[in-house]
């Protein structure tokens, strides 16, 4: 049995840091095309980490839609060994990972993902690699420098909540619409950063956005 043929699988992934904790998500059936994607979690010291209910919900979304889920904790959150770095370190993090599912599965299709901090992880991690398709959640402008974040050249989903709490929807919208090229923008409305009772929503959007994107 390999590491990807099961429903569900914890795996440790070697980092600039130490051990990283994952967790893989794979579909019953799998080819060695079957699209891979790496989801960043939100920032750690605010409790971020792979089990949360925004990072799950996309992760259930690229398994229904035939694909491979891989999700981590990034240095320090749960198993994973090393201390936060204030977002340099994280994204090496995210870099070794991606190194990682490449070297496992070299002829998959890799998509990113992140969900607050975890999606400015991701889009400055598409700077170093060439991902099929981007998913940004909520993305933290205003609290991370975004000034030298390159928009993604591949196919990009972004969906900010309409009455987010945590960073305005405004400037997140704004900054989103100046991109070259420009993502999918979705604003949800009535939905906080957390998405609280908008998930089944989220992962329809997400859904309709992997399946175009697979289907091309």
């Amino acid at each position: 049995m390999t590491l990807f043929s099961q429903a569900s699988n914890p795996c440790r992934i070697d980092g600039p840091a130490g051990a990283l904790e994952a967790l893989l998500d794979a579909p019953a059936e799998l080819t060695s095309g079957t699209p891979l994607t790496v989801i960043c979690h939100p920032h750690p010291p605010d409790g971020g980490s792979m089990t949360n209910k925004v990072v799950a919900t996309v992760a259930k979304a690229c398994v229904e839609c035939s694909g491979i889920a891989l999700r981590f904790n990034f240095r320090g959150v749960g198993a994973s060994e090393g201390t936060y770095d204030g977002g340099a370190g994280e994204l090496a993090d995210c870099l070794a990972v991606i190194a990682w599912a490449r070297q496992q599965r070299p002829e998959a299709p890799l998509l990113l993902a992140g969900f607050s901090f975890g999606a400015w992880v991701a889009l400055k991690a598409a700077e170093h690699c060439t991902p099929v398709a981007m998913i940004s959640i909520a993305p933290p402008v205003g609290f991370r420098d975004f000034s030298e974040v390159s928009a993604p050249s591949c196919p990009w989903l972004a969906v900010q909540g309409a009455s987010d709490e945590i960073v305005d929807p405004q400037t997140v919208l704004q900054w989103l619409e100046q991109q070259l090229p420009k993502p999918q923008i979705i604003a949800m409305p009535e939905t906080s950063h957390f998405f609280h009772g908008k998930l089944l929503p989220l992962r329809a959007h997400v859904v309709t956005f992997l399946k175009t994107i697979h289907a091309a």
